[in-house]
């Protein structure tokens, strides 16, 4: 077994910060704490497309492309550990999965309204069946997505069983590989993913994310 780096330094922070970004905006959403809502899915739509754009350009076992299996592969996994650095083929459809379903819980939050106080900021630009229709979304995607982390969670569980430390190689980087190749670079610098991501943020927070910051530190 040979210890290699799997993850770079951006991918382990979009982990993290995605599960501190889910947290708040499930904790603002039940407080209806509007204004931290926006704020908090404006910051996680910001990670996400760096997280996808860093899919094209970034390290090796980041790539888009790394985690396109075939069903047959997936399905192998089931019953062998998958030694293979970065995602395996079972785990690479949960990615996806998650990144379909935190898509689609984004930009239906931004055609969204509470008919009260609070409109995203592209409800002035659809018709009121397409806001009413978005809402509907909104809410029943955020339970498939709760399902999934569940499941998610369940998968490491069983994993750590099989004695792959998913959490511990997402924290360090490094993971124990059975593999020829040990000395291959599959990361790169997070630098151009964090300067991509602190642009992304930016300029959302300084147009759709300005009123609600401005009621939070106010």
């Amino acid at each position: 077994m040979h210890k290699i780096k799997v993850w770079d330094g951006f991918i382990r922070s979009f982990h993290w910060l995605l599960v501190i970004a889910i947290a708040t905006l499930y904790f603002s959403a039940e407080e209806g704490m509007m204004e931290l809502h926006f704020v908090a899915g404006y910051f996680t739509l910001a990670l996400l497309l760096t997280r996808l754009i860093w899919g094209v350009v970034g390290s090796q076992t980041a790539k888009l492309s790394a985690l396109l299996h075939s069903p047959i592969a997936a399905l192998k996994s089931f019953k062998q550990t998958d030694n293979k650095p970065g995602h395996g083929a079972a785990g690479s459809y949960m990615v996806l999965a998650f990144f379909a379903l935190l898509l689609t819980q984004l930009v239906s939050g931004l055609m969204t309204t509470d008919d009260i106080l609070t409109d995203g900021p592209l409800v002035q630009y659809v018709s009121s069946q397409v806001v009413e229709w978005a809402g509907w979304v909104h809410h029943k995607n955020f339970d498939l997505l709760f399902y999934a982390i569940i499941l998610h969670v369940a998968a490491i569980i069983i994993y750590r069983i099989k004695g792959k430390k998913l959490v511990k190689a997402m924290v360090s980087g490094y993971a124990e590989q059975s593999v020829t190749n040990s000395d291959a670079k599959l990361t790169k610098s997070p630098w151009l993913a964090v300067v991509i991501f602190v642009l992304l943020l930016a300029g959302l927070m300084m147009t759709w994310g300005a009123e609600p910051l401005s009621y939070l530190f106010s």
